[in-house]
């Protein structure tokens, strides 16, 4: 395993973290009496082979149903001091709800103290105004901070980048969780600006919401080879000295073995991707046209700028990668989240369009003239079903 430097924290912190969001039986929590005994083993040979690699930062959430609980009686299994804990709760609207929330937390991991605390989804203003007013939610934070509860304080988020920003430009956290990878480069300033601060940099589901890249792909593997899709895309965000750790949602134990394989090529990370990268964007600019591709996103309004809340800048991106490079599943299932994630999965499809006038919209995009047709297009090919998050299903 390699480490990397956790910011301010000063944790040596592996490259690659357990997250706890795949191994959990329940997405709500239930009774230890129900957990299934063949479940809660594989969890635990999931979290001594994350141990035995080196892995040692596990991270989980309380929105995560019966992970906090699965989790505890394996923790008491590693020395305290050897694991980097960490779980995330989210902001409340007053400090005696977010108290609430922190004590069950807990009380479920049956722990003293967390390594690292994240606000989980700071993803509209609402919810950093409840984090960081005079009186909110941060100020508990410092409190458990003086009292040896808590190392270190983050966030996690799912929100647009000019709301990243302000929060890392609060200066009032240590790191951040935040979405990072081949198919989402918007969010590239945000690292900058938390590198500039010396903040934690913590990347999100890069294998999920970077693609679904555990599929079969063929496209992709052509493209990516001879790596996998997977190992082209850890080495593409670890090639970054300002990224820091990765998260893997390992379900199973050998969900490791594809990304340990990366270890070969990980001091000449940027010289072996560049050649794979170059092809994957020849493959887009191809399709696409290089303007297009090079400046897509430039002058686009973000989904609450825009009438019924369409949520335009998902949609293209989703377009953008999904079409040329063949990841029709992954486009499906996040355009069909759109609005039905709460603030999680913000703005809506392309359905909302009714009496939307796109020249007033668009008027600041150099493609305003193109952009209602792939809007539909995106809409044809993607459209499905609405689906619920994970932890709504």
């Amino acid at each position: 395993m390699r480490y990397r430097r956790f910011g301010r924290t000063q944790l040596p912190i592996p490259v690659f973290s357990c997250g706890g969001m795949r191994y959990q039986q329940s997405w709500s929590d239930i009774p230890w009496n129900d957990v299934k005994s063949e479940g809660q083993a594989n969890l635990e040979a999931t979290i001594h082979r994350s141990v035995e690699l080196g892995i040692n930062h596990i991270e989980t959430a309380r929105g995560y149903g019966s992970s906090e609980m699965q989790l505890a009686p394996v923790l008491k299994q590693f020395p305290r001091e050897k694991l980097i804990l960490q779980t995330k709760i989210p902001p409340k609207p007053t400090q005696r709800e977010f108290r609430e929330v922190f004590e069950t937390s807990m009380r479920t991991l049956q722990q003293d103290y967390v390594d690292l605390l994240s606000f989980h989804g700071l993803n509209n203003q609402e919810l950093l105004d409840q984090a960081l007013r005079p009186g909110g939610c941060l100020e508990v934070c410092r409190e458990w901070q003086r009292e040896g509860r808590v190392r270190f304080v983050g966030f996690s988020t799912h929100a647009t980048p000019d709301l990243i920003s302000q929060a890392i430009r609060s200066d009032e956290f240590d790191y951040v969780n935040l979405h990072w990878y081949f198919v989402n480069d918007l969010n590239r300033p945000c690292i900058a600006e938390a590198a500039q601060r010396d903040m934690g940099v913590f990347i999100i589901s890069p294998n999920d919401k970077g693609g679904k890249l555990y599929l079969e792909l063929p496209k992709l593997r052509s493209l990516t080879a001879p790596l996998t899709p997977m190992q082209f895309n850890d080495l593409y965000c670890l090639a970054r000295p300002e990224v820091h750790t990765l998260s893997l949602g390992a379900a199973k134990p050998s969900d490791f073995d594809e990304h340990l394989e990366i270890f070969p090529h990980y001091d000449r990370a940027a010289e072996v991707i560049s050649p794979i990268e170059r092809r994957l964007r020849d493959e887009m600019e191809s399709a696409l046209g290089a303007d297009w591709c090079r400046r897509w996103w430039s002058g686009l309004p973000e989904y609450f700028q825009v009438p019924g809340e369409v949520n335009v800048v998902e949609i293209l991106r989703l377009w953008t990668y999904a079409k040329p490079l063949e990841l029709a599943e992954w486009a499906k299932f996040r355009y069909n989240m759109l609005g039905q994630g709460e603030h999680w999965f913000p703005g809506e499809h392309v359905a909302k369009l009714e009496g939307t006038h796109w020249a007033e919209v668009l008027k600041k995009s150099p493609f305003a003239e193109r952009i209602p047709a792939i809007l539909e297009e995106a809409h044809r090919l993607y459209f499905d079903a609405p689906v619920q998050r994970l932890s709504k299903s």
